[in-house]
């Protein structure tokens, strides 16, 4: 027996029904029967010849990136980007869906996080002003189709064999790394090429490039020219800490601030404490009005922003500093520091900024953050 949707084949997830087998370990996408395929949703096909729309300039960098990784999409190649935070890797996929979409075919942008799919579907609608796109994520599921569709990775179980370019962005995060499940699904979800995002590629990635199987396309300068920051580091007992962020919350007084903690529980509780001290609001994966508290931080209704590693990746705020609590703790790996550094100097009239990393002892992820930070700066 094999699962259509998720190719799985292991006796122990599968069950019997009134004389139908069918597999639980996809079930929560909903049931499928051995030997039933996945319902195809019937979505449009535009073909659009506009181009595209930018406020700014795209670097040569930039633009030279975004056109060799159309030329391998064009060679039938899947294409790994590995670019710097803040590199500008959603700006140099604008080439490749142009292209695709004018040539009538469907194109896909999954991402692991909702906050992080509602935010580039806001800026591909600025992008392609004349086309539909739609957010296909937690409470955005009334409309599942139009021109161009940015989804969650859980949301591609909508879309067996439906695109011919699939944009995977951040490959490695939560939850899809690692997941067997998601991935079977993605694969199933593309008739077509990959094109992969991330400043973090993970082993196996790596691996199918040296392989041969895709082809990677890489940029580690930021468009204004200026190097990705490193953190400064200070160890000490977790007093010791908090007199450090209370330093820095002070030192910025002009900036917003983003404070990374390792756990729901610390953010709920440093917040009713630092309430007392400073304008300040807590996010977290339970946190009920997410999409309110982000709106208000983009508008400076609050200077400081206690959160998990929720918003570690993909989310843009002009000329924030970023505090790390706790940084040896096991949530925060080599990768996860990298995205959230990669928070600050993202702006072109504030591209420098502050990190700050504390922590009881330098561990591995900490040491492998600050080597490979300093390896994209020397390789620009």
């Amino acid at each position: 027996m094999q699962c259509e949707r998720c190719k799985n084949t292991d006796p122990k997830y599968f069950a019997y029904d009134h004389g139908i087998y069918y597999c639980r370990k996809c079930i929560a996408f909903g049931r499928l029967d051995v030997g039933e395929k996945p319902k195809v949703l019937q979505v449009s096909h535009v073909v659009y010849k506009k181009g595209y729309h930018l406020d700014f300039e795209m670097t040569a960098l930039q633009k030279a990136a975004a056109e060799k990784t159309l030329t391998y999409l064009k060679q039938g190649k899947s294409v790994f980007v590995y670019a710097a935070t803040g590199a500008g890797k959603t700006e140099m996929t604008l080439e490749s869906i142009s292209y695709y979409l004018s040539q009538g075919k469907k194109v896909g942008f999954a991402i692991s996080r909702r906050q992080v799919v509602l935010e580039i579907c806001q800026r591909l609608k600025k992008v392609f002003p004349s086309l539909s796109v739609i957010a296909v994520t937690q409470g955005y599921t009334d409309i599942v189709d139009g021109d161009l569709i940015v989804c969650t990775t859980h949301q591609l179980y909508r879309y067996p064999y439906t695109f011919d370019l699939l944009i995977m962005d951040e490959v490695d995060a939560f939850p899809y790394a690692n997941n067997d499940l998601l991935q079977e699904i993605a694969q199933q979800a593309c008739i077509g090429q990959f094109l992969y995002l991330s400043a973090t590629p993970d082993a196996f990635s790596l691996e199918q490039i040296q392989a041969g199987k895709m082809e990677m396309v890489t940029l580690f300068k930021r468009p204004h020219g200026h190097p990705l920051i490193l953190p400064v580091v200070h160890k000490g007992s977790i007093w010791i800490q908090i007199f450090w962020i209370f330093y820095y919350c002070n030192k910025w007084k002009n900036k917003q601030v983003l404070l990374f903690m390792p756990t729901k529980r610390e953010v709920q509780l440093f917040y009713r404490f630092f309430a007392c001290f400073y304008s300040c609001a807590y996010i977290h994966s339970a946190s009920q009005d997410k999409d309110e508290i982000m709106a208000k931080f983009h508008q400076k209704a609050f200077r400081i922003l206690l959160c998990t590693t929720l918003l570690e990746r993909g989310i843009t705020v002009p000329s924030v500093q970023v505090i790390v609590y706790r940084a040896d703790h096991p949530v925060f790996t080599c990768a996860s520091l990298i995205q959230i550094y990669g928070r600050v100097g993202r702006s072109f009239k504030d591209p420098e900024g502050e990190g700050v990393c504390l922590c009881q002892s330098v561990n591995p992820s900490i040491q492998d953050c600050l080597k490979q930070l300093r390896q994209m700066n020397q390789s620009v």
